[in-house]
C-alpha cells in the first residue's frame, strides 16, 4: 500500500526539480530570467531577446499530412467537437442509412432488414428517461427558430446552455417547453449583443408574445441572469440595411439617439419603437425620405410609435 504513496512523492520531487531548475536558469545572450516554454514545441524561450534555449524533437502534431480541406478530413481520426445544442453533446453515434458495406457493395436483404432493427433500436436508446426526451425537444426547437432568425451559432450555443441550466434548476415545471426554449432563445440574443425583439421572436415561436416575457422574466431571475437594457442603436444598421437607406442616415439615426438618451427621453421606451422614430427623423434631415409605413414595417412597430417618439426626440433636438 506504501508503493503509489512513494511513487507519487517521487513524482513530485521531480516536478519540483524541474521548476526550480527552470527559475534558476537564465538567457546566454541578455541574461535575463524571463524563460518560458513554448505549448506547441516545447521549446524554452526568453521572452526578452526570443533567444530558444532548449529545444526538443518532439513533433506533437499528426504524423500524415494534408494539402487541402478535403485530404484533412479524410485523414483525420476524430470526430467533430462536442456541442450544448444536441441533447447528448454529439458523443453518441449514428448508423449510416446507405445499405452498403465498408467496400462499398449493397447488402443482402437479411442484413438490410438486421440494419433497420439496429437502427431503430439505436433511435430509441439514444433518450433514456423523460429528461433527456425534454432536453431533445427543446434544443431541436432552438435551433429551428434560430435559423429562422439567423443568429449566429454562438447565440444557439448559449441559449442551450441556459435551457440546460434551466432543467437543473427544474424551472420546467409548470411550463410549455416552447416558451421555456423560447425564452432561452431571447436571453441569448440579449447577452451575445445580437437584437432581436420580441415580436421578432415570437413571429418563429408556437407561443404568444405574452407568455415569452413573462417566462424570460422568471427564468432570468431565478437563474441570476445579468441582462443589460437593449440599446436601440444596436438595431439601426439592419432597420437601415432592410430599408435601403445610405450610411449618412445611419449616422444621423445614431446621433439622434446619443443625444435624446442623454436628456432622459430612453427610459420606459421601447428600443425597436425608438430606433425607428430616429431613422425616420434622420431620413427626413437627410432627404432620404421614408414614410411612417414604410418603417413600421421594417421595425415591427405601429406608426403611432413612431410618430410620438419622433415628436418627442425632434423637440429635444430643438429642431421644427
Amino acid at each position: 500500500m506504501d508503493r503509489p504513496t512513494r511513487q507519487r512523492e517521487r513524482d513530485s520531487d521531480t516536478d519540483q526539480e524541474v521548476e526550480e531548475t527552470t527559475s534558476e536558469q537564465t538567457c546566454d545572450e541578455c541574461g535575463s530570467s524571463a524563460l518560458v516554454t513554448s505549448e506547441d514545441q516545447g521549446e524554452l524561450v526568453c521572452e526578452d531577446c526570443g533567444l530558444i534555449i532548449e529545444a526538443t524533437n518532439i513533433d506533437r502534431g499528426p504524423e500524415w499530412r494534408a494539402f487541402n480541406h478535403s485530404e484533412r478530413n479524410n485523414k483525420s481520426r476524430v470526430g467533430a467537437p462536442t456541442t450544448q445544442t444536441m441533447h447528448d453533446k454529439g458523443l453518441t453515434t449514428q448508423i449510416d442509412w446507405k445499405d452498403k458495406d465498408a467496400y462499398g457493395r449493397s447488402l443482402s436483404s437479411k442484413k438490410r432488414n438486421q440494419m433497420n432493427r439496429l437502427r431503430k433500436w439505436q433511435e430509441r436508446i439514444r433518450t433514456k428517461d423523460a429528461g433527456e426526451r425534454n432536453l431533445q425537444f427543446a434544443l431541436s426547437e432552438i435551433d429551428r427558430m434560430a435559423s429562422a432568425l439567423g443568429v449566429p451559432r454562438s447565440v444557439r450555443e448559449v441559449a442551450s446552455v441556459i435551457y440546460r441550466r434551466a432543467l437543473d434548476e427544474d424551472l420546467i415545471r409548470g411550463r410549455s417547453i416552447e416558451g421555456v426554449s423560447t425564452s432561452c432563445l431571447y436571453a441569448a440574443c440579449r447577452r451575445e449583443g445580437i437584437p432581436r425583439s420580441l415580436e421578432e421572436i415570437a413571429d418563429v415561436s408556437r407561443v404568444e408574445r405574452k407568455e415569452i416575457g413573462r417566462t424570460y422574466r422568471y427564468i432570468s431571475q431565478e437563474l441570476s441572469l445579468a441582462m443589460e437594457p437593449v440599446d436601440p442603436k444596436e438595431y439601426v444598421p439592419r432597420f437601415c440595411s432592410e430599408l435601403n437607406s445610405s450610411e449618412e442616415v445611419q449616422a444621423k439615426a445614431n446621433e439622434i439617439i446619443d443625444v435624446t438618451a442623454e436628456k432622459g427621453l430612453l427610459s420606459g421606451k421601447s428600443p425597436t419603437g425608438f430606433a425607428a422614430a430616429a431613422i425616420y427623423a434622420a431620413s427626413l434631415l437627410c432627404n432620404d425620405k421614408r414614410t411612417q409605413k414604410e418603417v413600421a414595417a421594417v421595425a415591427q412597430v405601429t406608426e403611432v410609435t413612431i410618430r410620438n417618439r419622433y415628436q418627442e426626440q425632434i423637440e429635444a433636438m430643438g429642431l421644427h
